[in-house]
C-alpha cells in the first residue's frame, strides 16, 4: 500500500529515529523486523544488535531502513545505530508485541477499574513494557508518533489502558516471555477516523462518509468562525477563565526565590490525584542540575499534556506557553526551546505555571518529560519526572461544566473525522513489528450498523494491507447498557453486536463476549478485568495454539421442526446456565415477526426454543436488546453471544442507515 508521509520538524543532519524505537522497547520475536530511520541523504547507516551487524545507505529524501532478525525472546539487550553519529537504545527485550486500539473503553486506565488501586499497586513486571500513543490527527499519514516506552510499574501502569494491560498481563503468565503494548486510542471516536482514507474509498457503502467530509470542509471557513464563537461562549458559561499570572510578580519563577513555604508533588500527576481538589492556578519548580558540557547551547524542555494551560520558564525566563489560543490545549504535549544563553552549567530552575479551568488538572502521565540538547536524542536526557515543589496561586471552586454541549472543532482537528486518527495515530507504526492487534470500539458507531458491517472489515483490511499480512484481530463485542426491556424489542446495539459477530467472517479474527459485565447506567463498565482474559484466551488459543476455550457459545445454525427450533453453537461443548436456573434471554416469532419471549432448554450442545403461543416459528433472538438478561454459557464459563436468526431490517437500517457522526 502506498502511504504518502510529512515529516515533521526540522530536518537534523544526524541520524534519528521515531519514537516507537527507542530505550526500555520490546522488539517482536520469531520475525524478522524493521528499524527505520532519517539521516543525511546517501548516509551509511549500520545497525547492530545481539553482535549482528545490519547496513544500509540512506535514500536521496535520507531515508533508511533495515531488517534484522528474526530474533528470539530475549534480553535485555542494547541496539546501537551508527551514521555520522551513534544511536544507543537501552534495555530492549525480544518478545511479543501487542496493538491496543479503538475508543474510550479501550483507553481506560487501569486506576479507575474495580479494584484498580489494588491492580496498579500490584504492576511491577520488569519484562512487560507499556507505550502509549499521544492523541493527535492529522490529514495525511505521518511518520511519527509521541511516545515513550516504559517499564510497567505502578507508577506507570496507573493510567494505561486497563483492557491492554490485562491482557498483556494474562499472555505474560501463559507465554513467559516479555510483552510489549502499544495503546493507540481516543474515547468517543468512530471507526472511520481509525480507517486509511484509501480504504473507504474503496466501497460505495461507505462513499456518504467521504461526501459528508468533504462537504463540511467546504463550508470551513464559515463553520471554524462559527465554532469559535459558539466556544467562547460555551466556555464562559462553563470554565473558570483565567483572570491572570499574579506568581510571577510574585517571584514564584524566580530561581533565586526560596521554596520553604512550599509543597512537594511527585509528576507527572493530577491535581485530584494528589488530593488537590481545586480548580485555578498551581505553580511547579524542579531545579535541574545542567552538565558542564551543557552550558551555552540550546535545549529542548519536553512535557507531558497539561491539563489545561501553561507558562513555563527556564532560569526566570519565559521559555513557551500553551493557552486558550490553544484547540483540545489539555492534550497537547508541550516542546519548548530553552535558548542557550540561558543554560549554565549545575543548578537551573524550571518552573511551571499550571491553570486549570475544570475538571482535573495537572500533568497528564503519558509522554514525555525531560529536558535534552536540542541536537541529542532521549538517550541524553535527563528526566523530569519525580518530586516537584509546588504552590497554589488561585484555588477556585471546582466547577462540573456540561461537557455534553461543548462545540467540536471542525476540519483535520476533529478526531471523528475520516481517516485523521488513522493517518496520526496508526501510519506511523506500521513499520514496527507486532504480532496482532485486540480492539475495542463500536459505541460510536452504534446509529449506524448496518454500515458497520462493511466499514468495520473493511479497516480491519486496511491496517493488515498497510502491513502486509493478516495479522491477529482480536476485538470486544460491545458490552450490556441501559436499562432492561420488559418485552422484546429492537436495539440498536443488538444490532452493532451484529455487525461485530459478522466481522468473524474476516480470516484470523476473534470476538471477546461481553454482554455479562456491563453496567446498565454506565457506558464504561468497570470490569476491564475479564475483557483483558477473554481477548487473551482468543490470543492464547488461535495465535499461540494453546488448549484453551477461545469463546462462548456462538451461533452456527438451527433446525426448525414443529412448534420447536434448535439452535446449534460453535464453542458450544457442556452448555449451562451460570445461575443454574431455566434458559433465559431467547425470545421467538412466527411468520408476523412478533417477538414473544421463549422458553428454552439445554439438549447437550444445543438448545431447543419454543413458546406455547407460537405454534409455527420461523425466528429466534437472543440477547436481543441494549440491555439483555441472559445466562447461557459454556463449560469455560464464557457467556453465549446475543444473535438473530432471521434478518428483518433493524432500527438502524429503517431509519438511519447511513447516519454519520461528521463535525
Amino acid at each position: 500500500m502506498l502511504l504518502i508521509f510529512i515529516f515533521a520538524g526540522v530536518v537534523r543532519a544526524e541520524v534519528r529515529l521515531p519514537s516507537i524505537v527507542s530505550d526500555n522497547m520490546v522488539l517482536q520475536q520469531g520475525m524478522k523486523v524493521p528499524i527505520w530511520g532519517k539521516a543525511n541523504p546517501r548516509e551509511r547507516v549500520t545497525v547492530t544488535f545481539n553482535d549482528k551487524a545490519s547496513h544500509t545507505i540512506a535514500d536521496a529524501d535520507g531515508r533508511w531502513q533495515i531488517w534484522i532478525g528474526p530474533l528470539k525472546a530475549a534480553g535485555p539487550s542494547e541496539l546501537t545505530v551508527k551514521g555520522d553519529n551513534v544511536l544507543t537504545i537501552r534495555n530492549v527485550l525480544v518478545g511479543e508485541i501487542w496493538l491496543c486500539s479503538g475508543q474510550s473503553n479501550m483507553e481506560w486506565p487501569l486506576v479507575n477499574t474495580v479494584n484498580g488501586n489494588e491492580a496498579v499497586a500490584q504492576a511491577n513486571y520488569p519484562e512487560i513494557r507499556l507505550f502509549t500513543v499521544e492523541h493527535h490527527t492529522a490529514a495525511l499519514p505521518l511518520e511519527d508518533v509521541q511516545g515513550r516506552w516504559v517499564v510497567t510499574t505502578p507508577e506507570e501502569a496507573a493510567n494505561f489502558s486497563a483492557v491492554g494491560y490485562f491482557f498483556g498481563r494474562e499472555l505474560y503468565r501463559h507465554l513467559k516471555v516479555p510483552i510489549g503494548l502499544i495503546n493507540s486510542s481516543w474515547g468517543g471516536t468512530p471507526a472511520e477516523a481509525w480507517t486509511s482514507h484509501e480504504a473507504l474509498l474503496s466501497s460505495p457503502q461507505l462513499k456518504p462518509i467521504l461526501d459528508e467530509y468533504e462537504s463540511s470542509l467546504n463550508a470551513l471557513p464559515q463553520a471554524k468562525e462559527a465554532y469559535l464563537r459558539a466556544l467562547v461562549q460555551w466556555e464562559d458559561k462553563n470554565l473558570h477563565i483565567d483572570a491572570g499570572n499574579k506568581g510571577e510578580a510574585l517571584g514564584y519563577a524566580d530561581p533565586l526565590s526560596a521554596t520553604t513555604d512550599w509543597q512537594t508533588m511527585d509528576l507527572p500527576k493530577e491535581f485530584e490525584t494528589a488530593g488537590l481538589v481545586i480548580d485555578g492556578a498551581v505553580w511547579f519548580r524542579r531545579v535541574v542540575e545542567i552538565p558542564a558540557s551543557w552550558a551555552g547551547k540550546d535545549l529542548v524542555l519536553n512535557l507531558p499534556p497539561i491539563d489545561d494551560h501553561d507558562i513555563t520558564y527556564f532560569n526566570g525566563q519565559k521559555i513557551g506557553s500553551t493557552g486558550r489560543e490553544t484547540p483540545n490545549s489539555y492534550m497537547v504535549p508541550r516542546k519548548y526551546a530553552v535558548p542557550g544563553s540561558l543554560v549554565h552549567a549545575g543548578r537551573s530552575v524550571v518552573a511551571v505555571r499550571v491553570f486549570d479551568s475544570a475538571g482535573e488538572g495537572g500533568f497528564s502521565r503519558g509522554g514525555t518529560m525531560s529536558i535534552e540538547l536540542s541536537d541529542a536524542g532521549e538517550s541524553q536526557a535527563i528526566s523530569l519526572r519525580g518530586a516537584w515543589d509546588y504552590k497554589v496561586e488561585l484555588a477556585l471552586e471546582p466547577k462540573r461544566p456540561d461537557w455534553g454541549t461543548r462545540p467540536e472543532a471542525v476540519g483535520v482537528s476533529n478526531q471523528n473525522n475520516p481517516s485523521v486518527l488513522y493517518n496520526a495515530m496508526i501510519a506511523p507504526l506500521v513499520p514496527f513489528g507486532i504480532r496482532g492487534v485486540i480492539w475495542y470500539q463500536g459505541e460510536s458507531n452504534a446509529g449506524r450498523a448496518y454500515q458497520y458491517r462493511t466499514l468495520f472489515p473493511i479497516m480491519i483490511r486496511s491496517w493488515r494491507s498497510a502491513r502486509g499480512r493478516d495479522f491477529p484481530f482480536y476485538f470486544v463485542q460491545l458490552a450490556n447498557w441501559h436499562a432492561s426491556n420488559a418485552e422484546p424489542d429492537e436495539s440498536e446495539w443488538a444490532e452493532l453486536r451484529e455487525a461485530q459477530t459478522m466481522t468473524l467472517r474476516e480470516p484470523n479474527t476473534g470476538m471477546a463476549v461481553t454482554i455479562d459485565i456491563g453496567d446498565e447506567n454506565d457506558i464504561h463498565p468497570r470490569n476491564k478485568l475479564d475483557v483483558g482474559r477473554r481477548l487473551a484466551a482468543w490470543a492464547l488459543a488461535q495465535t499461540y495454539g494453546q488448549s484453551v476455550m477461545p469463546s462462548g457459545p456462538l451461533f452456527e445454525g438451527a433446525n426448525i421442526k414443529g412448534n420447536t427450533i434448535r439452535i446449534r453453537f460453535k464453542h458450544g461443548a457442556g452448555l449451562k446456565t451460570i445461575d443454574g436456573g431455566p434458559v433465559k434471554g431467547f425470545a421467538i416469532a412466527g411468520a408476523d415477526r412478533r417477538f414473544v419471549w421463549a422458553d428454552a432448554r439445554i439438549e447437550g450442545d444445543t438448545v431447543i426454543v419454543f413458546s406455547e403461543n407460537i405454534s409455527n416459528p420461523v425466528a429466534v433472538r437472543y440477547g436481543w436488546a441494549d440491555n439483555p438478561i441472559v445466562n447461557l454459557y459454556n463449560k469455560a464459563g464464557l457467556p453465549a453471544s446475543p444473535f438473530r436468526t432471521d434478518d428483518w431490517p433493524g432500527v438502524t437500517a429503517r431509519h438511519h442507515p447511513l447516519r454519520l457522526i461528521v463535525n
